[in-house]
């Protein structure tokens, strides 16, 4: 749950983290064969006085971890309870195994996010995440549920149909969800004639993508939500598989707080340093408590800022900002750079564009080419409403993307490949 440290001082923070990343440099220097060859082969001293000292370790990758993927486990195979995978966003995915102290710590970690989001014990949660497919998330909320005391439906992430009829059967009062997924659930109830006043949740727990800008306002995929459900609060999170962690925001819904216990949390540059505070950099976590496959300065190629002054809800930890990009999906497309996220909050706001994906390419040129194919809502949609669309794309990221109409059932085809467990909203054939 949330360490009573965070609610003292920064300095006293920083004390108790220090203590907690010198154990785990121990641990690491003890069982890692991955981290023990690159401790010997830079001649690391360990011995750390300050996080400013990090910076003299380099950092490790998504390449390290697919290269190396087993000389990262700490344990003998003999006492890992759970596989998962990560999800492949970046590359070919990778096998990460837990412990059962690992599983009570991913439980612990998501009891934590209920309760930053207020939740109760006495609430029932409706779970539009996958348990299967070796995903983490699923199993992190479940476990988190269960710690915490709250009964759970576990729906999965398909079916709108059935997501509705388990909402008004078992009458859920928190769901966590993919909103983009959860967006679709609410068209397919109000297409049914489902008064959706009727099977309205007290709070949505985003997993996946962002529904907030950086200034903490809804962004076009949390306002269409909240349109359809103006009582609800949507309540954003950043975790990952590697991270074992879930990074989630309180009811002042401004950055999502970073567990001090869990996970040391760096920004930075190209060249590997610390960004000013206050400006993006590449999110770089150090992992805390975890015996399986723990991780040192880990680059999840996300792109973040820190956000800057006090809570209101007194909890001293720094704050996250959404997800501004991902460092390997970033373009550079007729002179602009940008990120997909950009052209994904744009198309949200669009209520007659029904679904789409953003597809990347090299031209024969060698440059960055951009495209989006999307389907459309019929009855909605006419000719003049792609010249409204390609206007808004030059007046909020300068540049207009080829647009591909096609039908909903192709651009489902591409969009949920055998392959993936998630749904696909980039294709980057670069």
């Amino acid at each position: 749950m949330i360490h009573s440290i965070e609610h003292t001082n920064r300095e006293q923070i920083e004390h108790f983290k220090l203590a907690k990343l010198k154990a785990s440099l121990l641990y690491l220097e003890s069982f890692s064969p991955y981290y023990q060859s690159l401790f010997r082969k830079h001649n690391i001293n360990l011995d750390i006085q300050s996080f400013e000292n990090l910076g003299q370790i380099p950092c490790t990758t998504k390449t390290d971890l697919q290269n190396n993927n087993l000389d990262f486990l700490c344990v003998p195979k003999s006492e890992i309870a759970e596989w998962t995978t990560t999800s492949g966003t970046l590359g070919s995915p990778v096998s990460f195994g837990l412990t059962q102290n690992d599983l009570k710590r991913l439980g612990r970690n998501e009891a934590r996010s209920l309760m930053i989001t207020d939740c109760r014990p006495s609430d029932t949660i409706q779970l539009m995440v996958t348990l299967d497919k070796r995903f983490m998330a699923g199993l992190a909320y479940y476990l988190g549920a269960q710690n915490f005391g709250c009964a759970t439906v576990r729906v999965g992430s398909g079916s709108p149909g059935l997501q509705i009829d388990s909402l008004i059967r078992f009458k859920a009062n928190v769901i966590v969800a993919v909103p983009s997924f959860l967006l679709k659930v609410l068209e397919f109830a109000e297409k049914q004639k489902n008064d959706l006043e009727e099977i309205q949740v007290e709070k949505v727990i985003c997993i996946g993508e962002p529904v907030r800008n950086l200034d903490g306002t809804l962004n076009n995929l949390g306002e269409r939500l909240k349109s359809k459900w103006p009582k609800t609060k949507f309540f954003s999170t950043y975790a990952s598989t590697e991270m074992s962690t879930a990074i989630t925001e309180c009811n002042a819904c401004h950055g999502g707080h970073i567990p001090a216990d869990l996970i040391h949390v760096e920004l930075l540059d190209e060249e590997g340093n610390n960004v000013p505070h206050g400006e993006p950099g590449e999110v770089t976590i150090t992992t805390f408590d975890l015996e399986a496959m723990p991780l040192l300065r880990y680059r999840t190629g996300d792109i973040c800022k820190f956000l800057i002054g006090d809570c209101p809800c007194g909890n001293k930890t720094q704050r996250l900002s959404p997800v501004l990009g991902r460092k390997k999906q970033m373009i550079k497309y007729k002179g602009t750079t940008l990120f997909p996220e950009s052209i994904y909050e744009l198309m949200n706001g669009v209520e007659w564009i029904k679904d789409y994906i953003v597809v990347l390419d090299t031209n024969e040129l060698d440059t960055d080419d951009l495209s989006v194919m999307m389907s459309v809502d019929e009855e909605l949609y006419n000719q003049n409403e792609l010249e409204y669309l390609e206007e808004l794309f030059r007046t909020h990221i300068r540049v207009k993307p080829k647009i591909e109409l096609k039908s909903a059932i192709e651009i489902r085809k591409i969009k949920f490949p055998s392959s993936s467990r998630k749904p696909l909203k980039l294709l980057d054939k670069r």
